[in-house]
């Protein structure tokens, strides 16, 4: 099981070469990053080329780690926020891959209506101590926190590569949409620095897959389920990603109400009741933040935006009274379900 979604066994039939060559052979490895264990599988000639390929990959997600964390203190991301901790100054140039990101994040937010939104750092982190602490944040500090956030507050300039936040103390939190880029980058290092196409990469709930392994027209993957008595449900995939967010397991009961780990910006508190979005993509990047904005929209208008977005699709799933679970679908979905 890799997060909230399940790989099935990948117990392929050898592809048809010619003969005299031998059919590439299938190798998994794992490496943790960014505060989960991303797993490669990929199939190569030799066991030395394929490792030489997957520490080229993790290399690559440690690197945007170092780049998109919130809890290392140095970097890119948290040295951009202290910029503006005190006062708004002058813009502050940032990498390629935090402003793309950053610009992804602001497309989707506007598309969203501030249902994803990245500049959610200050209530994230109260809400982090309210999980562990198992009490609610507190009224105050709560209102501070919200003050701080807002996507409009992040002023991006493609032509300089600059960012501004236009209020002082915003931290910006790049936890619902990093792992998604992450994981395609790391394919993207398989494919173009080290010739291999028939890949995956695995990051907790996000997956992004390349060329189905040999002899196969996809990648079997298994959405897990979301309550008692639901069977897991299958996927195919090839050259796309899917990305899982719910709270079946990273959820908090106080004063008897379950809270999610998933925070909506405009209330500063988790979602509550138990659901779960699971959205393919041709980009993990995609895939991973648009989970978020689903998870926190209406039923109706998160299918819509879903269906509004090139090569997406999604699946809902909510649990009422007696494990009743309640399920739709966007339009595309069933392009990914076994015949």
């Amino acid at each position: 099981m890799v997060g909230l979604l399940g790989l099935m066994a990948l117990l392929y039939q050898p592809a048809t070469v010619p003969e005299g060559r031998p059919d590439p052979a299938r190798h998994e490895v794992e490496s943790k990053h960014m505060g989960t264990t991303f797993r490669i599988v990929l199939y190569a000639d030799d066991a030395g080329a394929a490792k030489q390929a997957a520490d080229a990959a993790f290399a690559r997600v440690a690197a945007l780690d170092g780049i998109m964390s919130d809890y290392k203190r140095d970097s890119e991301l948290n040295r951009l926020c202290a910029a503006f901790k005190t006062a708004v100054g002058e813009p502050v140039k940032v990498g390629d891959d935090l402003f793309f990101v950053l610009f992804k994040a602001e497309q989707l937010s506007k598309a969203s209506d501030g249902a994803f939104d990245v500049t959610v750092g200050p209530v994230v982190q109260l809400w982090r101590h309210a999980r562990r602490t198992q009490q609610l944040p507190d009224k105050e500090e709560l209102a501070a926190a919200l003050a701080k956030v807002g996507y409009k507050n992040v002023e991006l300039d493609p032509a300089r590569q600059t960012v501004k936040l236009l209020k002082p103390g915003m931290q910006l939190d790049l936890g619902g949409i990093a792992k998604g880029y992450a994981a395609d980058e790391a394919l993207r290092v398989l494919r173009e620095k080290h010739g291999i196409s028939r890949a995956l990469v695995a990051a907790a709930g996000d997956i992004t897959c390349g060329d189905p392994p040999p002899g196969k027209d996809f990648w079997a993957v298994d959405i897990a389920p979301i309550a008692r008595g639901q069977k897991p449900r299958p996927l195919r995939l090839a050259n796309a990603s899917v990305s899982t967010s719910g709270d079946l397991e990273q959820f908090v009961e106080i004063g008897g109400v379950r809270y999610s780990h998933i925070v909506d910006p405009k209330t500063g508190l988790g979602l509550t009741g138990r659901r779960s979005v699971t959205v393919i993509a041709p980009k993990g990047v995609t895939a991973d933040s648009l989970t978020k904005a689903v998870m926190v929209l209406p039923a109706d208008k998160g299918l819509s935006l879903v269906e509004a977005t090139p090569g997406a699709a999604a699946y809902l799933a909510a649990v009422g009274p007696g494990e009743a679970v309640a399920e739709r679908e966007s339009e595309r979905f069933a392009l990914y379900r076994p015949k």
